[in-house]
């Protein structure tokens, strides 16, 4: 076997109920939903566990999501089963990465992505702001077609056949249109709050290098594969710059994805809601193995992969 990747799945993967069988069966899990309770001053259980309007709400999806993914990982090291060669996020997810990585404190992943969520609600009014996915259209056409268009930028290169833009409402719309004009399959609205991974995020990025300044930072135990240039991080003093700036740009998931195979990663492990990273990685690397932790059962999975 190769070297493996932990990843861990950003915003739009989140769902009631998730994480409910990790809190229910690991004691490991239970105290990292119940310590992002007491930190935030939230009901965690009642936020993932239960049907409510506030689990899509970016300022609670952030934490909550945040909350899920270490919680599963927190079994994982209870089973002996924590230590990958690299790790990588997309978008959020990268905190997740960076408390596996050892570079944050599980609670101050937790703190910080609360404190991130409301940073990226406030930068831009509620329904201002858009993103949508743009499928089976190659990049440099859309490049080619968002070119002349004010407004709207390119925020996620997921992996080969799907790219996400992102910016403010009317011209997300337009552009939309414009891409299916010139052959995209669908371009397809996203369900969020705003128009993340653009420039209209820089405000939130500045807030949030304030709230990162007295943040312990540490040399990465486990390397990471940032999203803002898809390359890795050996450095605590990279970290903080990053951070700020993985807000507004964009986020290269696909070349993240090809750096780590690159590297000789040849078995993916999502860990959270969701399987759309292991969607990306099957259309990235021909013939990865993968693995999804995002229920109980799953370990099984994921004992026998890594036995």
């Amino acid at each position: 076997m190769g070297k493996i990747a932990y990843l861990f799945p950003g915003q739009g993967a989140q769902k009631p109920g998730m994480g409910k069988d990790f809190y229910e069966n690991s004691p490991a899990a239970r105290a990292v939903f119940d310590r992002a309770s007491e930190l935030l001053q939230l009901d965690m259980k009642s936020l993932c566990f239960e049907e409510n309007d506030r689990l899509h709400v970016t300022e609670y999806t952030q934490a909550a999501m945040v909350t899920t993914s270490l919680a599963m990982t927190a079994e994982l090291e209870e089973r002996g089963l924590g230590k990958p060669d690299v790790t990588a996020g997309l978008s959020l997810g990268e905190y997740c990465a960076l408390a596996q990585a050892g570079v944050l404190a599980v609670r101050d992943a937790i703190s910080l992505v609360r404190k991130r969520g409301i940073y990226m609600q406030e930068a831009v009014p509620a329904g201002a702001g858009a993103m949508a996915a743009i499928l089976a259209l190659e990049t440099e056409k859309v490049r080619e077609v968002m070119d002349s268009m004010e407004d709207v930028w390119i925020a996620n290169d997921n992996c080969p056949g799907q790219l996400v833009i992102s910016g403010r409402t009317e011209a997300v719309a337009e552009a939309c249109a414009a891409l299916k004009e010139a052959g995209a399959r669908r371009a397809m609205p996203l369900r969020v709050s705003g128009p993340f991974h653009s420039p209209l995020l820089l405000e939130a990025g500045e807030k949030l290098a304030q709230a990162l300044a007295p943040v312990e930072v540490r040399d990465p135990v486990i390397p990471y594969v940032t999203n803002v240039t898809a390359s890795y991080v050996y450095r605590a003093d990279e970290v903080k710059e990053l951070l700020r700036r993985q807000v507004s740009s964009p986020v290269y998931w696909r070349q993240s994805v090809e750096v780590m195979a690159s590297d000789g990663v040849d078995t993916f492990v999502e860990i959270g809601p969701g399987r759309s990273l292991t969607s990306f990685v099957k259309k990235i690397v021909k013939g990865a193995q993968t693995v999804n932790v995002e229920t109980w059962e799953d370990l099984e999975n994921l004992k026998g992969v890594l036995s």
